[in-house]
């Protein structure tokens, strides 16, 4: 697949290991309602007999044991895919949680911490982050890349950035003791591969944010890992951090996908820990070209970590969730006029890639002119109640 094609098919999206152990979900239109599913070889397994939710099927012991099996066919990925847009002619292709929150953490990597900092002080003002950068990039980079959170070494890099006057609560968040994890956006509301994802029609500076996500169930234990797109609103954020929700949750801003693999002999939490994730932005109106890797191997705080101080004694998630890991890092290329950066236009399309788990690829919307979200919990409990599964 070349980066600026919004309609992959199943050979663009797929990760470049045959033996991948990948769940994910569909809507299945045989079925009528979204499945659980396998996919092997090319072909989508119907997981429901296993679990009708992937909530649920990550609940089960043993679960790569249990999936070795047969199991009901639902077709070939490409008949999720030959409609474009993340649909065809046997249903669309979903994110790949159904129940679980949504949870994301911010500034666990030093790039995107410098981004943060240049967005509060600009205050949401694109054409000031230019000389922001300049003028913090080199002391805060120089100082806390590869600085332990929470360590001795991080107390002093805070006092001296406190002496220069550059402290901020990303900082604080950055190298303090205790991770920022926040809600992304409520169970069922994230979107899959190939559908459209919203950005605020008020906002005039964003961007993607290409993140690993990682897969844990109600007991803490982290199954597998995924891609995900945590959409950006950078002037919203950068004028009040008190602004965070609607920074960041709005309609279609959480895309997951296209599969979580789940850990096996041959993909564990260390091999997700080291990826090079890349991320490709084609802009659709004006010829526009971004293309960058990062590394997962500069991530400030260990993604178990980040998981611990998400599920803990004082905060259980029955259901399980899905963990945005940060951002490595925010597009700063200059778009619309020199000096003020990146930001997005109607229309681009965005792929988030890493050959072991494959490539999520959306194209941008404004939030009120993607297809709205109906199909909650709720509705998700109806189906299932309706097909027989509960």
């Amino acid at each position: 697949m070349t980066p600026e094609t919004a309609n992959p098919g199943a050979e663009d999206i797929l990760p470049d290991d045959p033996g991948a152990l990948l769940v994910g979900r569909v809507w299945s239109e045989t079925e009528g309602g979204p499945c659980p599913v396998l996919v092997r070889d090319g072909a989508v397994l119907n997981l429901s007999g296993l679990a009708p939710t992937v909530s649920g099927l990550f609940e089960l012991d043993n679960l790569a044991d249990r999936l070795s099996g047969d199991f009901p066919a639902l077709g070939p990925l490409d008949g999720y895919l030959d409609a474009g847009g993340g649909r065809g002619k046997l249903g669309s292709l979903l994110a790949p949680c159904d129940l679980q929150a949504v949870k994301a953490a911010g500034v666990t990597f030093a790039g995107s911490m410098i981004e943060r900092v240049i967005e509060e002080r600009a205050k949401g003002d694109p054409a000031k982050a230019d000389a922001l950068r300049r003028e913090i990039a080199e002391v805060l980079g120089g100082s806390l890349r590869g600085v332990v959170p929470g360590s001795d070494k991080a107390a002093a890099a805070k006092t001296r950035l406190q002496e220069l006057g550059l402290w901020s609560q990303y900082l604080e968040v950055g190298i303090g003791p205790d991770a920022e994890v926040f809600t992304k956006c409520q169970p069922m509301a994230a979107v899959g591969c190939g559908a459209d994802i919203g950005v605020h029609s008020a906002s005039k500076w964003n961007n993607p944010e290409p993140e690993v996500v990682l897969a844990v169930n109600s007991r803490g234990e982290i199954l597998g890992a995924t891609l995900g797109n945590d959409v950006n609103l950078r002037d919203v954020e950068g004028r009040s951090a008190l602004l965070l929700g609607k920074a960041k949750d709005n309609n279609g801003s959480a895309a997951i996908g296209p599969f979580i693999r789940l850990f096996d002999d041959g993909f564990t939490l260390d091999t997700a820990s080291a990826l090079t994730v890349a991320l490709d932005i084609r802009g659709a109106d004006d010829g526009f070209e971004l293309s960058d890797v990062s590394h997962m191997t500069e991530i400030s705080r260990a993604p178990a970590d980040i998981a611990a101080q998400t599920c803990n004694a004082s905060h259980h998630y029955p259901d399980g969730f899905v963990l945005f890991l940060g951002t490595m890092f925010a597009p700063t290329k200059d778009r619309d006029a020199p000096g003020q950066g990146f930001t997005h236009h109607d229309g681009d399309v965005v792929a988030i890639s890493t050959a072991p788990l494959g490539r999520l690829v959306n194209t941008v919307r404004a939030c009120d002119a993607i297809p709205p979200w109906t199909f909650g919990s709720r509705a998700l409990m109806e189906n299932l109640a309706g097909r027989g599964l509960l």
